[in-house]
């Protein structure tokens, strides 16, 4: 376990800003909201001590901000538009990037037990704590701290979340543009133990059954099922 007294010690630094805060170039009136947005639940079982609260809040926060942002960026683009640009910026790989750009599991307090060598669970604590690090922001200093840290990191490099293909997105979109029922991903079976599961996933518009995606994860099952259908229906990828 990381020594949790070590980290309070630091994030009060010498002076009354820490090199968290300075980094992040917002500094907390309540160091406890700091704290919190960096405690694993494995450190501590009550809701109002670890981060899960806190990135709960800062999922909103954040899908508050990047839909403002959007509506200035493409005052033209329709709620399909909208919504697969917001996707690329909110999923949990494009946070855990923004997460490893501010160093933020260098502050992350959790129990050594949980091995984070293993590339999907250090994606997902980066990405958690870069939500609570939004939530405990807000609670602190409000929205307008948390709009320039998000603009800083999120938004800063949202071309190059729109960059990856998103066959999720572009299936959701076609199917807008084209005036057709919107795609429902269903997921058609969950196989093997518990860390190392195979999701498979099929979708369905109307009532055509597309082929299935396999994935290690949901999200990945369902953009390989997007692109199957979207091969299926003979759109240019």
């Amino acid at each position: 376990m990381r020594l949790l007294s070590t980290f309070l010690a630091f994030l009060r630094g010498i002076g009354s800003t820490s090199p968290l805060e300075k980094q992040i170039k917002y500094t907390f009136r309540n160091k406890q909201y700091l704290t919190q947005a960096f405690t694993h639940k494995s450190l501590n079982t009550k809701p109002c001590r670890n981060y899960e609260r806190l990135e709960f809040l800062g999922d909103a926060v954040l899908d508050i901000i990047v839909s403002r942002e959007l509506l200035r960026e493409f005052p033209e683009g329709d709620e399909g538009l909208l919504t697969q640009k917001r996707a690329a910026l909110v999923q949990k790989p494009y946070l855990a990037q923004m997460g490893t750009l501010l160093h933020l599991m260098d502050y992350l307090q959790i129990e050594s037990g949980v091995d984070l060598s293993i590339e999907k669970i250090a994606e997902k604590q980066l990405a958690n704590i870069y939500e609570s690090l939004i939530g405990a922001i807000y609670l602190d200093g409000g929205l307008i701290p948390c709009r320039e840290l998000i603009l800083n990191t999120v938004w800063s490099y949202r071309n190059d979340a729109w960059k990856a293909t998103n066959f999720k997105g572009r299936l959701i979109e076609y199917c807008h543009s084209k005036e057709i029922d919107n795609p429902n991903f269903l997921i058609k079976d969950i196989s093997g133990p518990d860390h190392q599961r195979t999701f498979e996933v099929h979708v369905k518009i109307g009532k055509q059954t597309y082929p299935s995606g396999l994935g290690t994860n949901k999200k990945t099952a369902e953009q390989r099922a997007a692109k199957m259908a979207l091969e299926e229906m003979n759109v240019i990828l």
